[in-house]
């Protein structure tokens, strides 16, 4: 499920209340604790939390309790194939470069 998709699941207007954690969304519409999407005026449905989970009272297990409702893949977090390969061949350059300056000396 995208962010996009997950956004929909917000909880609102009789849909379902998931949150992703950590790559897994979870379906929290049965805890009175997620009443309309919402977490204690805290922590809203539709949402990745996985940032906002570390500052929590709880330990993330409480979380995990909830029926996984599915995977989150968030393009935006993980970083492409595209912007690696870049960033690799420049520090193979810089170590080739460093190797022949020490090897002509």
């Amino acid at each position: 499920m995208t962010r996009e998709e997950l956004a929909v699941f917000d909880g609102q207007d009789g849909c379902p209340a998931y949150i992703a954690v950590n790559g897994t969304i979870y379906g929290v519409s049965a805890s009175p604790r997620w009443r309309d999407g919402d977490h204690e005026g805290a922590h809203q449905a539709g949402r990745d939390l996985t940032e906002e989970i570390k500052s929590a009272p709880h330990v993330r297990a409480v979380i995990e309790r909830f029926p996984v409702s599915g995977r989150f893949e968030d393009p935006v977090a993980q970083p492409s194939r595209n912007r690696i390969l870049p960033l690799l061949t420049l520090a193979i350059a810089i170590v080739l470069v460093m190797f022949w300056v020490v090897l002509t000396k």
